[in-house]
């Protein structure tokens, strides 16, 4: 996992921000340690209590043979600007290697995303260049104070060419999305919910093994080319219906057959999207976020338009703004609940009827908190802060989709700054605390609440050296990778760590957290040699995971029976080089993988010009199907 960016400045509180409060639903804060349960025997230990400073995980690297050393090349950890990184003694890399151009997340400041040049806000903006995975090539540590220096040179790169990258390298691939949850008028993107399983087996699954697992390239998308004078552009968003594969493209959203790839239907957009919902509609309608003009070096332009889109027709239903005070709110997330889109920002939120496009609720005058976010899918839940940054309460709210009204609330303790929805039925929250994760990866701690009252039913600690899992809680509210959700339990990955034997590589494991008690169950999937698996999402009781392979092999879905913890697979990737060269590049941590129905749509995030003047051709999109 990555090194923090720097705590940004506080934002201007100011008059009116989110839906009405009804101060008789909320409760006492809650706080309650869970110590962490010791791992099986081969799994990191979790009786290790997280350092200050200290415990920052390998940087891992693709598997290679013994033949094969790591260069100096490979493996560049992040370099944050306004922060200096100290090595660790006796603890390899100071941060853990990112993805490439295509597959990075998206930070404010880059062109096509929320939040770059927004009027009243100084958040300073982490900027870090991203460097690309390669195939093959090495395993092992190399000097940390060599790994800084080569940062230092990447920072000083990047001033000079005065773009906003982020940090990435070769070898940490380490999830996509998780995609858990449904209710029945809401569906998780890319497949059957999975926030309310329960039980244990494979009740509900829907993904089965065919008789013939190994897949082939079902259509690939070129990389679109950035506008002249523009770095980098945003292409957040892909969706999955019974017949399309919908991915953003550079100020367009286009529909495709999901198994020839042939276009069904474009939506052309005047700016770029900035970020897309990961649930959709019964009728497969979901909602956007996009910029109303290209940006451009002198006006990046903000995400303030709000769109309703419906992913069979190719049809915009509606696009909408909202205003906090006289000033066009500029959105960092937007998510789909009950009938309801809600976005949210440091200018607060609102929401509008799915159907209609009706405003449903937008910041208000008299209050003196604001909704940073929110989290859909079978309940919708605003993060909702108050107070003065660096004392801090957040309020995690279910609230009513139709009016903004509070049902239950849960404080968290003073200090906490930011907070992600990792599952809102049953609702799991993931923090910080005190920024002790050390890691970037935005969590810590996660805190299990009941929906129903609001109250803490568990805490558990998962500290960043032992755990893959990370969040974007700073502005995509939902956007957590490394874990899942269902059948009452957390499922997470832990961090990468040697193999048996003689082998170079690295492999780590998913472990099941009971969320009434906080303890480990017991379960446990390997990943096996060379290879690190990653949760992408609940399948019935089932969980579904991505396998990244090591330098010579294709990539694996698997489905983790819910009881037994038995490993199914249900698709192995070509291991061709050319084919292996494009898979390697959409790193699971940031790219969007998607599978269903024996599909895998893998996709970035991100276009650039980084590849300009080389024959290294890139892609947008890479799709893989089994007969």
């Amino acid at each position: 996992m990555t090194q923090p960016p720097p705590p940004p400045n506080q934002p201007p509180q100011q008059p009116g921000f989110g839906p009405p409060q009804d101060p008789s639903q909320q409760q006492p804060a809650q706080s309650s340690q869970q110590q962490p349960p010791s791992a099986p025997a081969g799994g990191p230990d979790l009786n290790k209590a997280p350092e200050p400073g200290y415990g920052y995980p390998q940087a891992p690297q693709p598997s290679a043979p013994p033949a094969a050393p790591q260069g100096p090349g490979y493996g560049y950890p992040q370099q944050q600007q306004q922060q200096q990184q100290q090595p660790a003694a006796g603890y390899g890399y100071p941060g853990q290697a990112q993805p490439g151009p295509y597959g990075q997340p998206q930070q404010p400041g880059a062109y096509g995303q929320p939040g770059y040049g927004q009027p009243g806000y100084g958040y300073p903006q982490p900027a870090t260049m991203p460097m690309q995975p390669q195939p093959g090539g090495g395993g092992k540590k190399f000097n940390s104070q060599i790994a800084i220096i080569v940062s230092a040179v990447v920072a000083i790169a990047l001033i000079v060419g005065g773009g906003v990258w982020y940090a990435s390298s070769s070898g940490k691939d380490d999830d996509s999305k998780n995609t858990a949850g449904g209710d029945g008028k809401n569906k998780t993107n890319g497949g059957g919910g999975g926030e309310n399983g329960s039980g244990s087996g494979s009740s509900g699954a829907q993904e089965k093994a065919p008789a013939d697992t190994g897949s082939k390239v079902l259509f690939q998308v070129p990389a679109p080319k950035t506008p002249k004078d523009v770095t980098s552009i945003s292409t957040a968003g892909s969706w999955l219906t019974d017949t399309v594969y919908a991915k953003s493209g550079i100020a367009e959203v286009v529909g495709y057959d999901r198994a020839k790839g042939t276009k069904k239907w474009t939506i052309d957009l005047p700016g770029p999207v900035c970020e897309g919902s990961g649930r959709t509609t019964e009728d497969n309608k979901t909602a956007i976020i996009f910029k109303p003009d290209m940006p451009t070096k002198g006006d990046p332009q903000s995400c303030t338009q709000v769109a309703v889109i419906d992913l069979e027709t190719g049809k915009e239903v509606w696009t909408k703004t909202a205003q906090s005070g006289t000033m066009p709110i500029s959105f960092n997330n937007v998510t789909v609940s009950g009938g309801t889109v809600a976005a949210g920002s440091t200018s607060g939120g609102a929401a509008w009827d799915v159907a209609t496009g009706k405003q449903l609720w937008a910041p208000k005058t008299s209050d003196s908190c604001y909704d940073s976010g929110y989290a859909g899918g079978a309940k919708l839940v605003a993060v909702r802060k108050c107070g003065e940054y660096e004392a801090r309460q957040l309020h995690i709210q279910n609230i009513d989709p139709k009016t903004g009204k509070v049902i239950t609330e849960y404080k968290m303790d003073e200090g906490i700054e930011y907070a992600a929805v990792v599952s809102t039925d049953p609702l799991v929250v993931a923090a910080d605390v005190g920024d002790s994760a050390g890691d970037g990866s935005g969590i810590s701690d996660f805190f299990s609440v009941d929906n129903k009252t609001g109250k803490l039913r568990t805490r558990i600690s998962a500290p960043g050296e032992d755990f893959a899992a990370r969040c974007d809680a700073i502005y995509k509210i939902e956007k957590c990778s490394g874990l899942a959700v269902g059948n009452d339990r957390l499922y997470i990955a832990t961090e990468e760590h040697d193999g048996s034997g003689e082998s170079y590589g690295q492999t780590n494991e998913i472990v099941a957290f009971d969320l009434a008690t906080g303890k480990q169950t017991g379960q446990r999937a390997d990943a096996g040699d060379d290879y690190e698996i990653y949760p992408l999402r609940m399948d019935g009781n089932n969980v579904l995971a991505y396998k990244r392979p090591p330098y010579d092999k294709g990539g694996q879905i698997v489905s983790i029976d819910g009881g037994t913890f038995k490993q199914t697979t249900l698709m192995e990737n070509p291991a061709t080089e050319n084919v292996r060269d494009v898979e390697a590049r959409m790193s699971p941590d940031y790219a969007e993988i998607l599978f269903s129905k024996g599909g895998l749509y893998m996709s970035s995030v991100y276009a650039s010009d980084f590849s300009a003047g080389t024959d290294r051709k890139e892609y947008l999109v890479i799709a893989f199907g089994t007969s």
